[in-house]
């Protein structure tokens, strides 16, 4: 005869031990940051493409690429691939980044031989610099890209991009530092060769 008495314990309740508690809770974490950037990049790439001339050309390679282009969508979040809405979403994004974490963390006196513009976003080259940089930061400083992270962006990123942005021959070279008397100019650069000959 079997035992049915009520005192016989029952099935033992699932415990998770407290030190896999904190993997799952980190794991969920990185898992909700990874939601997020995905929203964030989908957000970016849902909003308008680079408008795509509508004069033919007799150029039919061009064309070709350009109806390709159009049809796939943006292919790079890089700001310089970007246009119209997208490009100004974008250059404000950026702009927050610049002017609330990076300027105040890496700005550091302004001098002849480090010059910088107050209107840094009207420099092509600055901004492409930037926006690589800021693309860069949010990857290394992300949870996956490990400990080594941040410092792998300082190294080959941070560090690299100051030289070039801030050298006496660099973007702002020809903006004045003084903020007395405060100047801003943008380089003119070289004009594209004009392909086929004239006659």
């Amino acid at each position: 005869m079997s035992d049915t008495s009520p005192t016989t314990p029952g099935p033992e309740p699932f415990r998770i031990p407290d030190g896999d508690l904190d993997d799952l809770a980190s794991t969920l974490a990185k898992t909700m940051a990874e939601v997020r950037q995905h929203g964030a990049l989908l957000d970016r790439l849902g909003s308008d493409p680079v408008p795509v001339a509508s004069q033919h050309t007799d150029d039919v390679p061009e064309a070709e690429a350009a109806d390709a282009a159009q049809g796939e969508g943006p292919a790079s979040v890089f700001i310089l691939a970007l246009g119209g809405e997208a490009y100004a979403a974008e250059l404000t994004a950026l702009s927050d980044w610049v002017n609330y974490l990076f300027l105040p963390v890496y700005g550091r006196e302004i001098s002849s031989s480090r010059p910088w513009c107050a209107r840094w976003d009207e420099h092509p080259e600055a901004v492409a610099r930037l926006h690589a940089l800021w693309l860069a930061w949010q990857q290394l400083t992300d949870i996956e890209a490990g400990l080594s992270g941040p410092s792998t962006w300082h190294r080959d990123h941070l560090d690299q991009a100051l030289v070039h942005l801030r050298a006496p021959d660099g973007p702002f070279a020809a903006c004045t530092t003084s903020p007395t008397r405060q100047n801003h100019r943008v380089l003119v650069t070289p004009a594209p060769e004009q392909s086929g000959a004239t006659e």
